[in-house]
């Protein structure tokens, strides 16, 4: 629980800094204002994926949110009415996006590159400190 609990907060903090990005686009370095956003995304699904499967191996994680920001951007390239309309909501926009782009993937997989390797340092760095109290 508490795993899924560090999750969770994390994700609010991306989210706050996605959506941070987005409004302060203006004031960002360009390469900053272009790219952060879809970076961000990939992240925070990244993390929410890890909320909801904890317990999966880190690269079933990494998996799953490869797969379903792929999806999620191909689904870009669809336009009925009924998903265009979801997309002109807020909601829909932020997470649907609006418009099939070839660099989104690559944020989406610097992104997701990114939870996972700090997912990792932060559970070798946490091993390293109970070694330690346990001798």
């Amino acid at each position: 629980m508490r795993t899924r609990l560090i999750y969770l907060a994390t994700a609010a903090a991306v989210l706050l800094m996605g959506l941070a990005s987005r409004s302060y686009r203006s004031q960002l370095p360009t390469f900053v204002a272009e790219y952060a956003g879809d970076t961000f995304w990939a992240l925070l699904l990244f993390l929410l994926i890890s909320a909801t499967f904890a317990g999966r191996r880190l690269r079933e994680r990494i998996a799953l949110a490869l797969v379903l920001a792929l999806l999620v951007e191909l689904s870009q390239l669809y336009h009925a009415p009924w998903i265009d309309s979801l997309r002109r909501t807020t909601l829909g926009g932020l997470v649907l996006g609006f418009g099939f782009l070839w660099t989104d993937l690559w944020c989406y997989a610097v992104g997701i590159a990114l939870g996972a390797v700090v997912e990792s340092l932060a559970k070798r760095v946490i091993g390293k400190i109970q070694a330690r109290r346990a001798t």
